[in-house]
């Protein structure tokens, strides 16, 4: 009963944020997701319902760079390549989907390092 609960909750929080994000060609949408272990991130076009842009801690060029896939130094890797990836397809501009997440920590630390690696959103 308590998971259920939950869910329900973040699910709640993450239509509310959803609401006011979509990904459109000119400005496709970057998203979060956070498990305990490792941090993901993805460009999504919504108006095509395809994913762009992928990267997370995973990845075999991140794995042997990280010791650990979940903390802030992670989120910083993931945010950096997402952003060299975005640029090399030709996208500059998007829009922050955090997901159900508060912005700080680990989302906060993605988001500023794929600011200075050359995103803008």
């Amino acid at each position: 009963m308590r998971a259920d609960i939950i869910k329900k909750a973040a699910l709640r929080r993450k239509y509310h944020v959803r609401k006011k994000v979509f990904g459109v060609p000119e400005r496709p949408r970057l998203s979060v997701f956070r498990s305990n272990r490792h941090i993901y991130a993805q460009i999504t076009d919504d108006i095509a319902g395809a994913t762009l842009v992928s990267a997370n801690s995973i990845a075999k060029t991140l794995r042997d760079q990280l010791a650990r896939g979940g903390n802030k130094q992670a989120a910083q890797s993931v945010g950096e390549a997402i952003a060299k990836q975005a640029l090399g397809v030709g996208i500059k501009c998007v829009c922050f989907d955090r997901n159900r997440y508060k912005f700080h920590g680990r989302v906060k630390a993605l988001a500023e390092s794929a600011r200075k690696a050359g995103l803008v959103f």
